[in-house]
């Protein structure tokens, strides 16, 4: 006698059925979960009919769902399917196998998570690198720094691709064997900003792009707080450089906190307006880090292959003029006087400094060092 051949539901109707269901206008992640948990997978709540769909949600969502999609959401879904089939690229549902572990933590894992790039990152040890998109030289030089040697030490530098801190975030894991993720606002099809095309480009070949939103979704203001809650949930903590009181670094940092991640913060001069924020998370319980290794050292297990302390010692002990500079904001004046130089002098050692890139001319003739 024939045995009776078992059938497999096919993986693309599968991830039809959680695209459909994710995109279902009025079904948000708290009405998704509330679907799946009554009816199982998303096939099971689509075959529902209205009048079991009603005892779960709004008579107006049990008749979406129980109605034949609309023409938008079926090329939504074709298009979607074809984005998955190309190199590199896959859709994560939240019962994929490959779904990171670390979301599942968080109080709101997204459905769906669009992968471009290496997915084993998804489930490495991480840190995330977060602050201002309008960072000074000194904080963009801080960033870098520190993510090349966290991911030199193993950990993936986690961040959302826009300007200033995390763009020189995302360099600097790149060039250590963390690498880094890339937690994007938009479509996983779409680039934003566009100025970081060049580095979308290096993350999808050698680290990892992620993101919650459907294809072709565009750059809309909300999208990038919501977001911040998966570069902390992917992450054993969050580093914030440079932050204003009022910033999207503190959101996330809220967000890392709430979900029983470190949060760890770079203390800057009391004149800058960018140190507010960092100086608030302190002052709020976050951990004040000086070098890469004090993240290490409180995440454990983790050795730094170098000590930013000792280079800026070195600097410091080899040459007056940056003694003199400190580490606060300083107009000539005072530099001066400090250093005993006559102006001409002062005047070229500066330029000198500045080309070398070791300071800044900040608005005013005030300077700073970078290092």
């Amino acid at each position: 006698m024939a045995q009776a051949q078992l059938s497999h539901p096919d993986p693309a109707e599968e991830l039809a059925g959680w695209i459909r269901l994710e995109r279902t206008p009025g079904v948000g992640l708290e009405t998704a979960r509330r679907l799946l948990g009554t009816f199982g997978l998303p096939s099971a709540v689509l075959a529902a009919g209205r009048a079991q769909l009603k005892a779960v949600v709004s008579e107006r969502i049990a008749a979406e769902l129980s109605s034949a999609p609309a023409p938008e959401l079926l090329s939504l879904i074709d298009k979607s399917l074809d984005w998955a089939q190309q190199p590199g690229n896959c859709i994560l549902t939240l019962a994929d196998p490959a779904y990171p572990k670390a979301l599942l933590d968080i109080p709101d894992p997204p459905l769906l998570l669009y992968v471009k790039g290496r997915v084993d990152l998804l489930h490495a040890p991480a840190i995330a690198v977060v602050g201002s998109r309008n960072a000074t030289a000194q904080g963009i030089s801080n960033a870098g720094k520190f993510s090349e040697a966290l991911s030199q030490a193993g950990l993936t530098v986690v961040s959302g691709l826009a300007l200033g801190i995390d763009t020189a975030a995302h360099q600097g894991g790149l060039r250590g064997i963390g690498s880094s993720v890339a937690v994007i606002g938009t479509g996983a099809d779409i680039v934003y900003p566009a100025r970081n095309h060049g580095l979308a480009h290096m993350l999808a070949a050698d680290g990892c792009i992620v993101s919650e939103y459907p294809l072709g979704m565009q750059a809309l203001p909300p999208n990038f707080p919501r977001r911040n809650r998966i570069i902390s949930g992917l992450s054993r903590g969050v580093l914030v450089i440079e932050a204003a009181a009022q910033s999207g670094s503190l959101i996330t940092a809220r967000m890392a906190g709430d979900q029983g991640r470190d949060v760890f913060a770079i203390p800057g001069s009391i004149h800058s307006p960018l140190s507010k924020g960092c100086h608030l998370l302190i002052k709020q319980g976050a951990k004040l880090v000086e070098s890469a290794q004090d993240i290490l050292d409180e995440l454990g297990t983790y050795s730094s292959p170098a000590s930013f302390a000792s280079v800026s010692a070195a600097n410091e002990a080899t040459d007056p003029l940056m003694a003199a500079l400190g580490y606060d904001p300083v107009d000539f004046d005072t530099l001066a006087e400090r250093s005993d130089l006559d102006p001409a002098a002062l005047n070229a050692r500066l330029l000198t400094l500045e080309l070398d890139g070791k300071i800044e001319m900040l608005p005013g003739g005030i300077y700073r060092r970078l290092n």
